[in-house]
């Protein structure tokens, strides 16, 4: 746990996320009494679909179609990611409502 904390990117390893990067929000050890999991996990945000390649030649609904993005929030077991070298310097518990979950 100590170096999955938040802010750290990390590439899911497992489920239907496999092989896709996130960002960790929040760290969740599994000895919390908060939580009905008994494992630690962390809730992480990533993107499940990025732009596609846009060139000059499509049209203006063509280019929307193809601009947008998917993104995902899910609670993730620790033994699922694989953290990186890299952090992001962003506060994401602002961003990430965990009500909304």
């Amino acid at each position: 746990m100590a170096i999955i904390k938040s802010g750290k990117v990390v590439i899911v390893t497992a489920g239907r996320h496999a092989g896709k990067k996130a960002v960790v929000v929040k760290t969740f050890d599994n000895d919390s009494s908060t939580s009905d999991k008994r494992f630690s996990h962390c809730l992480v945000a990533g993107i499940d679909r990025h732009p596609r390649k846009v060139v000059r030649a499509m049209s203006k609904a063509k280019v929307e179609k193809r601009s947008k993005m998917k993104p995902f929030i899910k609670y993730i077991n620790i033994r699922h990611i694989f953290p990186t070298r890299y952090v992001v310097d962003m506060d994401l518990k602002k961003t990430v409502d965990e009500s909304d979950l």
